[in-house]
């Protein structure tokens, strides 16, 4: 059976220097993946390559068995890809909905023109897509801030719209960058929660980074490890706690292997 998304030896150097090196993974519909490491270890520039935002060095990324790549980002998410970052990139000045709305523009049919002319036909598509973005809302537990400006939302709430956004772009495939980072543990529990019904009742393969080394024990089904641009380990969240390379580079201590 064809991986849903699929990196083959995939390397990405920066000069001299190997940010990745011979990286695999293979990733199913519905399944919950997370990528782990020390500071430095890669795993953002592993995101930007499935995302488009940089090309390989070498190897080959496949979406649904066929090569994308290198492909920029526009046509990643295009092909069902989505992704959100470390650093928040929200349009801060707008509304909670419209920053959800902008993520549609990919699907509009209407063009410049019928949007100045205010046609029949750029109305019923303006009013679709708001109400598709309030669904999106909905799903995140958002959509009772739907007119509130997205810089006035306190961080927590803030990631969450920015799952919102993702969602709004019907993804195959969402890649989360250190969605947890900055939530107190409430906020974390409710997002665990909302990833889990995003895979449930969309079959959405989740590929996630983290540094919240019991958010993604708990949330996740298989974790990769990386340290230093390679792939250490690769397993079950039991088996991670347990395996010695593993303790070495990132977790710290044997405690943990037992905790």
């Amino acid at each position: 059976m064809t991986a849903l998304f699929e990196m083959r030896h995939v390397g990405k150097r920066f000069g001299g220097l190997a940010a990745v090196d011979d990286f695999s993974i293979s990733i199913g519909g519905g399944e919950l993946v997370g990528l782990i490491g020390p500071n430095g270890a890669g795993k953002t520039t592993v995101f930007n390559v499935i995302s488009g935002f940089i090309p390989p060095t070498g190897g080959e990324v496949f979406w649904k068995g066929a090569s994308i790549t290198g492909f920029p980002a526009h046509r990643v998410a295009a092909a069902g890809i989505a992704r959100t970052f470390q650093n928040i990139r929200l349009f801060g000045d707008m509304s909670v909905l419209e920053n959800v709305m902008v993520s549609f523009h990919h699907s509009l049919r209407s063009n410049f023109m019928h949007a100045m002319l205010g046609t029949p036909r750029h109305r019923k598509e303006e009013s679709r897509i708001r109400r598709e973005s309030m669904s999106c809302l909905e799903e995140t537990g958002l959509a009772h801030l739907f007119a509130e400006k997205a810089a006035n939302l306190p961080y927590g709430q803030q990631r969450k719209l920015e799952i919102a956004r993702a969602l709004a772009t019907r993804p195959r495939l969402l890649l989360l960058d250190e969605p947890a980072a900055g939530m107190n543990p409430s906020e974390t529990m409710e997002l665990a929660a909302l990833i889990r019904r995003i895979r449930d009742n969309h079959g959405t393969g989740i590929f996630l980074i983290e540094h919240d080394m019991k958010f993604i024990m708990r949330l996740c089904e298989r974790i990769k490890v990386l340290d230093h641009g390679q792939s250490i380990a690769e397993g079950a969240p039991a088996d991670i706690r347990k395996n010695l390379a593993v303790i070495k580079a990132y977790l710290g201590s044997t405690g943990y292997a037992s905790s």
